[in-house]
Formats: C-alpha cells, structure tokens, sequence
C-alpha cells in the first residue's frame, strides 16, 4: 500500500510508530549523556574563561540540577539527527524520488549549523561577555560570588539560542521549497527583518555596543546567505514546475 492509500488511522498508527521510535533512542542517549554530562561540566569550569571564577552552589540541589541540564541537552543533541530522520521517514512517502534526496541532506545540514552556531557563540562571543562583566564588576569594585546554576544558565541563555538562529538558512530553504516564502518577498521585508534580529540581539547580549554587533552582525550575514539559498531554491522549483508541466502536456497530447 503507497502512502498516499493509507488510511487516516494507518497515518496516525505510523507517526505513533516513528514517536515509540524517537522516544527509545532519546531514552538511550539519555543513558549515555548520563556518563559524559560530567566531564564536560568538569570541562566548562576549567575552561579559560571559567577558570579564574570560583563556583559556588547556593543551594543544595544546584549541583544535580545542572548535571541533569547537561545530561538532557546532550541527549537532545544526539536525539535531533535521529528525530529528524525519523520525521523525513513519516513524510517521504508523499514527495518525488529528488525531493526525498534534498529533504535527507536537510539532516546533517541542520546539525552542522546547529553545532557551528553553539561554538561560534562559546568561543567567540561568550568569553567576550564573561569578561567585559567581569571588568565592569572590577571598576565598580564589585566581589563577584558566582553560582554555578547561575553560570550555567547564562551559558545556555547565549549558546542554545544561536543554535536555533543558525537554522535559519535551513528553514528558509525548507520553506522556499514549500512554496511558502519566496526570495523576493525576503528581499521586500529586509528592513523589518533587520529590525527583529536587532531586538533578539539586543535580548541575547549585555548592553555594550560591541558585543551586541558581535551578535548582529553574523545575524544580518546569515540572513543575505538565507536570501542566496532562497534564490537557488526558488530557481530549482520553478524548473521542476516548468519541467511537470511540459510532462503532463505530453501525456495529454498522447
């Protein structure tokens, strides 16, 4: 039975079926990040940017919460390319045999950007923050008593939400192909465009000029590279719709 004869029971039994899946692999890297949540919260202390700051637990559960943040993230992370494969699976059926090959190579894109928007905003923006903070705490003659949830927090609060921004030339591609955006509406609301990642830059950095432009700048950079993938994308469906139409002339002159 193709995908398209399926029942809407039978569709519903399948993403149940991809859901059981997802959740046992997350269950098992769980497992496994369990074992490696603790060298990289060793790691991250003893890093230089951690490693003048002393870290203090200001509550009983503070350690614990964090190893289980960490052990979750990781899980996360190593849960995604499965997750998504998984998703590609349930809806597969439903596009041509070219699609299906783009659609795939959308996995390890997205992870790569994901984990180059992590690293970009570890070591290039955050040991920028921590220190501008930690002069600012020095001129004002300031003892600063770090928390390690604290610490850690604001360590997510800068890398996750350039992970997810990252995506951004993915989902722009992935829309494009979809028929939803097209390059020359990204190109009419540039401006409003500009305006949001200014004010999400401005929620993710401190308020000092430099570090927000830190953030801005790679931003607005991904946004022009999301326009460029748009085009190409924009430009491959229109061929295949040129290309189905000359297709469906023929077989209705036959």
């Amino acid at each position: 039975m193709s995908h398209k004869d399926m029942t809407i029971y039978e569709h519903i039994g399948e993403l149940r079926k991809r859901l059981v899946f997802a959740v046992v692999f997350f269950f098992i890297a769980t497992v496994i990040s369990f074992f490696l949540a603790e060298p990289l919260i060793v790691y991250l202390q003893k890093a230089d940017e951690a490693k003048e700051l002393t870290m203090n637990a200001f509550r009983l559960t503070d350690p614990i919460k964090i190893y289980m943040q960490f052990a979750f993230l990781i899980a996360f992370v190593l849960t995604s390319p499965f997750l998504l494969y998984q998703l590609w699976s349930f809806i597969s059926p439903g596009l041509y045999e070219k699609e299906r090959r783009v659609t795939l190579s959308y996995i390890p894109i997205s992870v790569f950007l994901f984990i180059t928007g992590i690293a970009f905003s570890y070591f290039v923006l955050f040991p920028f923050v921590v220190e501008f903070m930690t002069r600012v705490a020095n001129r004002l003659d300031i003892n600063q008593v770090i928390g390690i949830n604290e610490y850690f927090q604001f360590l997510f609060q800068l890398t996750i939400p350039f992970g997810l921004l990252f995506q951004l030339p993915v989902i722009i591609m992935f829309l494009t192909r979809l028929g939803i955006v097209t390059p020359m509406f990204l190109s009419k609301i540039r401006k409003y465009s500009y305006f949001v990642l200014l004010v999400i830059a401005a929620f993710i950095t401190p308020p000092e000029l430099l570090s927000h432009m830190m953030v801005t700048v790679p931003l607005l950079l991904l946004y022009e590279v999301s326009i460029i993938i748009s085009r190409v994308s924009y430009k491959k469906v229109l061929e295949a719709e040129e290309k189905y139409e000359q297709e469906y002339s023929q077989n209705e002159e036959k």
